[in-house]
């Protein structure tokens, strides 16, 4: 039975990005894949959609310090137990991200590590395209575009962190799926969204905080 986003708490929250983290450092300076805890609780073992994002803290010419990206991918879909999952995506994450070169151990001590957990996949049902403006919610939803084998997914606090609109996200999703930007609007896709609980560290190996996309 796939685990509600619900049943987390902040403790769960903060096990897992420690569990990202101690995996991807076992892996780039053993290459040895961790398995989870004996002791963890039940519902970490409970099926989840999972996502990690690995971002590097750099100095700008000013010396202000900002994040990048560093490596994301996960699990859209909850094909294995919470905590096995969130193993297996962090070290791909580091590892396996076509966009960037293996996160070498030098770098462990620079990067922030955030765990988005998601909840089941719901189709978007629609006649007329105009109408995912009004389903698709930025600060709420995370979305996956489809198009034949074409697939695009965007976390979401993608759209907040850019600051997009509604139609801009839709957009992104379209060209990380490899298709036309408007391709929401002149192509049948399938579209579907999803919530996510998101924890993050605050600073390298820092106190882990669940992130508030949009106040309430």
């Amino acid at each position: 039975m796939p685990l509600r986003l619900e049943e987390l708490t902040k403790e769960d929250g903060e096990l897992l990005v420690k569990l990202a983290r101690r995996a991807v450092e076992k892996y780039v300076t053993e290459y040895v894949r961790i398995s989870p805890p004996s002791e963890i609780p039940p519902k970490l073992a409970e099926r989840a959609g999972v996502f990690v994002t690995i971002e590097k803290i750099v100095r700008d010419a000013a010396g202000i310090p900002r994040r990048v990206l560093r490596g994301c991918i996960g699990f859209p879909e909850p094909v294995m137990p919470l905590a096995e999952a969130t193993i297996e995506a962090a070290i791909a994450a580091a590892t396996e991200d076509p966009r960037f070169e293996p996160l070498a151990p030098g770098e462990l001590k620079s990067v922030i590590f955030e765990v988005s957990v998601l909840s089941p996949l719901q189709p978007v049902e629609y006649s007329r395209p105009e109408e995912l403006l009004e389903k698709v919610k930025v600060g709420k939803h995370g979305i996956l575009v489809e198009k034949g084998l074409l697939r695009g997914l965007l976390l979401p606090q993608v759209p907040v962190e850019y600051g997009w609109s509604t139609e801009e996200f839709l957009e992104n999703a379209c060209i990380k799926a490899g298709l036309p930007l408007d391709a929401w609007r002149t192509a049948k896709l399938r579209v579907y969204t999803f919530e996510a609980r998101i924890f993050a560290e605050v600073y390298p190996e820092g106190e882990v905080v669940e992130r508030v996309l949009l106040p309430e």
